[in-house]
């Protein structure tokens, strides 16, 4: 079980803010190329305004310039937003989107963006993964959730034999189940992460730090990950996007 904000030992030194925002702007913009226009609008809309009204008190050359570092927060705030929505569009139909979309879940919440459980062929190459279902495990003050992604029936079953083990070892904490899809009763990729911080909580942060220790009893399924569905170059990071 990993928490998100827990780092490897050889994780290389950080990017400094300006790298990363460079980063996100040339990823965000192959996917979107209308990026950089709506950042642009959004920087002369905030100057305009700031023009406008220095003109009405007769200061606006200097609203000007005090509008210039609100136009680049707007710019990047724009930046921030639609790299996001850019980056669930290419999660959306993959295999292990909802691994990767756990990695935009705050503090708080202990997950691992790999499967807890698998139900289909094991292999490395991405058809590998073509009709088979995943089980994800969070854990969170909501409680234990298990989001699921694949085939009904074998999602079904998976989901069933993941209650089981977790009731097991945690009884009494509530067990929530999700469905990732654009189906009936189904949470989208995009919304998925908004879906579990909305959960009420109904832990502690002790008694979370207790089922999660009892959870790592479970141990976790490492099957090799086909290239394809590698949750780890394809996560939504949103402190990436807004520059830690």
């Amino acid at each position: 079980m990993a928490r998100k904000e827990e780092q490897q030992s050889d994780t290389p030194t950080k990017q400094g803010r300006f790298a990363q925002i460079r980063q996100v702007f040339a990823a965000s913009r192959k996917a979107d190329p209308t990026i950089p226009w709506w950042m642009l609008l959004a920087f002369l809309a905030v100057l305009a305004v700031g023009a406008g009204i220095g003109a009405l008190v007769g200061h606006w050359v200097y609203a000007l310039v005090l509008s210039f570092p609100l136009g680049l927060l707007a710019a990047t705030l724009v930046l921030s937003r639609m790299a996001e929505r850019a980056a669930y569009r290419s999660l959306e139909g993959q295999p292990g989107a909802a691994g990767a979309a756990l990695g935009a879940l705050r503090r708080g919440w202990f997950f691992d963006q790999q499967p807890v459980a698998v139900d289909g062929a094991r292999g490395t190459r991405p058809e590998d993964v073509a009709g088979a279902a995943f089980v994800y495990r969070a854990l969170g003050r909501p409680g234990i959730v298990l989001i699921a992604e694949g085939p009904d029936a074998r999602r079904g079953k998976l989901l069933v034999q993941e209650r089981k083990k977790v009731e097991r070892v945690a009884p009494g904490v509530p067990v929530i189940s999700v469905v990732v899809g654009d189906g009936a009763d189904q949470v989208p990729v995009r919304k998925l992460s908004g879906k579990l911080t909305r959960m009420k909580p109904v832990l502690t942060k002790e008694e979370v730090s207790a089922v999660n220790k009892r959870l790592k009893s479970l141990g976790g399924l490492r099957p090799p990950i086909p290239a394809g569905m590698d949750p780890m170059r394809a996560r939504v990071d949103r402190k990436a996007m807004r520059g830690r």
